[in-house]
């Protein structure tokens, strides 16, 4: 079981257009992810919601979205983890 707040880097990346999100949660805790474009905008909103301890994985599907680089911003308790994806089409 994790011990940490941790976002595990994007599969694949750069992707075209569809990418694999992991990331552990320690415990129960409320817990957001959001993709957001170089000018700070939130495009998608992945979750926002509680969840249980353990390790979890879902995708993103930005077919509806322009080549470019993206972030990818996750809050799980006080944790804010930030990772960097490229849209390539």
């Amino acid at each position: 079981l994790p011990t940490e707040v941790s976002l595990s880097n994007a599969y694949p990346n750069p992707f075209n257009p569809v990418t694999t999100l992991s990331y552990d949660v320690p415990s129960d805790m409320q817990v957001s992810m959001g993709i957001y474009d170089v000018r700070g905008r939130l495009v998608d909103e992945l979750i926002n919601d509680m969840r249980d301890q353990g390790r979890y994985k879902l995708t993103w599907n930005a077919d509806q979205n322009s080549s470019g680089v993206y972030m990818i911003k996750m809050i799980a308790g006080s944790n804010i983890k930030i990772q960097k994806v490229m849209l390539i089409k």
